[in-house]
């Protein structure tokens, strides 16, 4: 068997009045990210950890911020045609643990809803996908509602 390992980061600008996807999840919130696609800063993290892991470069590498096909699509499509991606080099997912850092809205409330999305998009258990948050403690972009970031960490296997 072998296993390899892929580490995923990703950062959005907050705007006011902008949807804010993570994870697949609509946040109820009066900022939201703001990107080329939905801005999914989750499932944008942890595209790059699974495509690093297999060393298929990054995200815009696959998906460009200049193509149109891209624009406003959501980032659980991305998500599955990266899973494609390795699945090519024949690896499947072992698990994807990741991190957000915002200051609100609190996401506790989210995270099964999140996993679930993000397990399906990824054709793995649900018990696979670990979901964590932490706050700037009001420092930085982060603590002043400015961005948010997303840190993600997999494994993929092959037989």
């Amino acid at each position: 068997m072998k296993i390899k390992v892929g580490f995923g980061f990703d950062v959005h600008q907050l705007k006011d009045n902008h949807p804010f996807i993570v994870g697949g999840v609509k946040l109820e919130h009066h900022r939201g990210a703001f990107g080329h696609s939905d801005a999914d800063v989750l499932a944008h993290a942890i595209c790059d950890a699974l495509l690093g892991a297999a060393n298929l470069g990054d995200i815009g590498h696959h998906f460009k911020n200049t193509d149109e096909r891209w624009r406003g699509i959501s980032s659980l499509i991305l998500l599955t045609k990266c899973v494609e991606l390795i699945g090519e080099k024949g690896f499947k997912v072992g698990n994807v643990d990741a991190m957000l850092c915002l200051e609100a809205p609190k996401i506790k409330p989210y995270i099964n809803e999140m996993k679930a999305n993000i397990a399906k998009a990824m054709g793995c258990d649900v018990e696979d996908i670990s979901i964590k948050a932490t706050t700037g403690e009001t420092m930085g972009f982060v603590g002043r509602e400015e961005g948010v970031v997303a840190y993600a960490t997999c494994l993929i296997q092959k037989d």
